[in-house]
């Protein structure tokens, strides 16, 4: 990753780009005023011919004539400059400058608090790249970003850094392709970080999954040729009082098992394990954040797939918790893998659950791909949760955990049934789950849309978003003593 440094003030640096801030009707951000200045005052009138007038999104690069950068980049941040503003604009600065390698802003000194934090986050995640299988890869050149004049700013420099790098290591889980992400692999990865970070690591294999009564993920992996595993990660600060539980969808391939998916419909279920890449980064952030909270991430790994030993629609499977589901149909899978992973998350009796999964296509078709579905058996959870997301500048939306649909998953031979009605079937889905957190303050997220990005815009690029991991250390850095 690119190297953020503080440096002087803007007149006394050099670099290959001078990025600064701009806000609407062209008002000048610091430091924007200082360079056109220095390139001229045709400067006003060539960037409104261009069309650019400081909203969010604009972007403009001008060389850097007699200064002492070889170019400078103008960026709009819009009206109201927030935290996600600054991300974005970072993010915009980042693509731009991508081919430079020392690049010096002044985004951070926009009065918003810990304004250093989200240019770092934003610049380093806009610069992200996943070129591994390009035989002709074009990585990003930049080596540095000097924050200008940004001293005392380090601590929020040191923050955004560390999320991003998380952000980064999910983005790159999710873009693997599934051959090359395995349950094994996960799970080595798995241990990498609790080796590296601290944390205490247990891993079910195979050979535990009858004595550990772990059900469901037994029956989805049931048809895959590579053996499933489950990983718990924990990390425990000897000064923390509160605890939070953490619980990841890891299906690395869904092909829909018997119940097959069409093909166009298989084309991104690598991102099927998109809940479990935001556990392995959130915990790997908030262990090098030194949050002062007890929490323990749980990642259920397989593939759905349909070989001869593959489960059935019509078969009945038993979760850890005792409770069973009649699977009817086999594509309705990570609701029987969180069965086992909740039924985990309720025995460590923490102060709060919450799971996130790529779980259903019908919470895209109620809030598009950029918003994540949010359910909850608990106000105050729900809140603190929405909270956290808003400040992590990641979307959700509180849905309706609607009892009167129970009868939805209703089953004449087992306790429930994993399939339900067309309409109402992510509420349907949500219910299925809060029968295994046993009243426990807990909360569902359903990333199914933002888990995976159809193009690239600021700091997103196409593919993976590591959607969830930002949200999850706001969660675990609200419970901090």
């Amino acid at each position: 990753m690119t190297d953020v440094v503080i440096g002087g003030p803007i007149d006394v640096e050099a670099g290959d780009a001078l990025v600064v801030p701009v806000l609407t009707d062209l008002t000048w951000g610091p430091g924007a005023a200082w360079a056109v200045e220095q390139l001229g005052d045709w400067v006003p009138d060539y960037l409104e011919g261009e069309g650019f007038t400081g909203k969010s999104g604009d972007l403009s690069i001008l060389p850097g004539g007699d200064t002492s950068y070889g170019s400078v980049v103008f960026v709009g941040l819009g009206d109201e400059v927030d935290a996600e503003a600054l991300r974005r604009g970072a993010g915009n600065a980042a693509g731009a400058a991508s081919r430079q390698e020392r690049v010096v802003t002044t985004l951070h000194e926009v009065g918003v608090d810990n304004a250093a934090e989200y240019v770092t986050m934003g610049f380093l995640l806009g610069q992200y790249r996943f070129d591994k299988y390009l035989s002709e890869p074009k990585p990003v050149a930049t080596t540095e970003l000097v924050l200008a004049g940004g001293a005392g700013t380090e601590g929020d420099m040191a923050r955004g850094g560390v999320i991003a790098e998380a952000v980064a290591m999910a983005r790159d889980l999710v873009n693997e392709p599934a051959a090359a992400k395995a349950p094994t692999v996960m799970a080595d990865i798995a241990r990498g970080i609790a080796d590296e970070h601290g944390l205490d690591y247990v891993v079910f294999t195979e050979n535990d999954l009858a004595a550990e009564r772990l059900g469901g993920l037994a029956a989805v992996s049931a048809g895959a040729a590579t053996p499933p595993r489950l990983v718990i990660l924990r990390y425990g600060p000897e000064v923390a009082t509160r605890k939070l539980v953490i619980v990841g969808k890891g299906i690395v391939f869904d092909s829909g098992g018997l119940s097959l998916k069409p093909p166009a419909g298989m084309e991104t279920m690598k991102t099927d394990m998109s809940g479990a890449a935001a556990v392995f980064g959130a915990m790997q952030a908030i262990a090098s954040l030194g949050l002062e909270v007890e929490v323990v991430g749980i990642t259920p790994l397989t593939e759905n797939m349909p070989g001869g030993a593959a489960q059935r629609p019509g078969d009945v499977m038993q979760a850890r918790n005792g409770k069973t589901i009649e699977v009817l149909n086999t594509d309705a899978e990570g609701r029987l893998v969180l069965a086992d992973g909740l039924s985990i998350a309720v025995e460590e009796e923490p102060d709060l659950i919450v799971d996130i999964a790529t779980l259903t296509g019908s919470c895209m078709v109620a809030l598009g791909p950029l918003i994540a579905g949010l359910w909850s058996n608990d106000d105050e959870a729900a809140v603190a949760v929405e909270s956290a997301a808003r400040n992590a500048g990641e979307k959700v939306w509180r849905m309706p955990l609607e009892q009167e649909y129970r009868s939805h998953i209703e089953s004449s031979i087992a306790d429930m049934k994993n399939t339900a009605e067309r309409y109402g079937s992510a509420i349907a889905a949500a219910l299925l789950l809060e029968a295994f957190v046993d009243d426990q303050p807990w909360v569902h997220l359903d990333i199914a849309g933002p888990a995976r990005a159809s193009k690239a815009e600021h700091y997103l690029l196409k593919g993976g978003t590591g959607f969830g991991v930002r949200t999850l250390v706001e969660v675990a850095a609200g419970m901090a003593d």
